[in-house]
């Protein structure tokens, strides 16, 4: 594993493509309605890029055995885990959806957040959801701090997550980010506390966890090469922040007021 603390100018860069990353979802929020195609909220997305003179992290992005992403971002509706494709299908009342974004900026920085949203009235158990998996991100990232280790992060989103009847997504995790969209570390949503890398000032990754109301098997849908689901068909939900490890604790850089409100136990988005 090889990682590279970031210096001043590089956490400079970190903070602008985090604050222009969250941007692009405070754009898109206001017009998230039944009716609208994801496809639509793809183009909104694409249209703010546009404006900012960023890029899209994820258009035309090809890891080794996948084929090439088409889409500005990721929606993932219902039981979609991750890596949805956005296509003609209209969102209607019930449905939750993840957009997840990154955005490259023109000095080459990554931004990478994610928001849920609940079209219309939805039910019970998706808003139960939808917060838990909120409110579970916020736990990891208070883990975050010098001398703390990976395996706190993990250990305390799957402690919160379990606790609450909800199950881990296991195949997909956080990622260091900075220059490259991917970096080391993986930020795992499970674990053991006290196990993995140490942090220190200057790394910056994602915290990003993936929690199902059933089971937490997932497999690939389609053909598109991207798309993962809930084996068992069950709802899921995902948020994600980019945070950077600072001298005395964290500080998290796509953070915006677009975003709801904190849980009542966070006291500090940067400490």
């Amino acid at each position: 594993m090889s990682i590279t603390p970031k210096d001043a100018q590089a956490i400079a860069g970190m903070r602008e493509a985090g604050r222009l990353a969250s941007e692009v979802l405070d754009a898109i929020t206001p017009h998230i309605q039944p009716g609208m195609t994801t496809n639509d909220v793809d183009r909104l997305a694409a249209e703010c890029m546009a404006r900012q003179g960023t890029r899209s992290a994820t258009l035309g992005y090809q890891p080794p055995g996948y084929p090439p992403y088409p889409k500005s971002l990721c929606t993932s509706l219902n039981n979609v885990v991750c890596h949805g494709i956005p296509n003609d299908k209209a969102l209607k009342k019930g449905d939750i959806m993840n957009v997840d974004v990154t955005v490259i900026t023109p000095d080459g920085w990554y931004g990478d957040t994610s928001r849920m949203f609940l079209i219309g009235e939805c039910s019970i158990a998706a808003k139960r959801l939808v917060q838990l998996t909120y409110e579970s991100m916020w736990l990891g990232i208070q883990q975050v701090k010098p001398g703390a280790r990976l395996g706190d992060i993990g250990h305390a989103i799957q402690k919160f997550a379990e606790g609450h009847g909800l199950s881990v997504v296991r195949e997909f995790c956080g990622h260091g980010i900075g220059d490259k969209f991917h970096e080391d570390p993986q930020v795992l949503h499970y674990g053991r506390p006290g196990t993995g890398e140490v942090l220190v000032p200057g790394m910056t990754f994602t915290i990003e966890p993936m929690l199902n109301i059933g089971r937490r098997e997932v497999k690939e849908h389609g053909n598109d090469g991207w798309t993962i689901v809930t084996k068992d068909h069950s709802l899921s939900a995902q948020w994600e922040h980019t945070v950077l490890v600072t001298d005395t604790g964290y500080e998290v850089l796509t953070l915006s007021d677009g975003y709801p409100a904190l849980p009542a136990f966070v006291t500090a988005t940067a400490t």
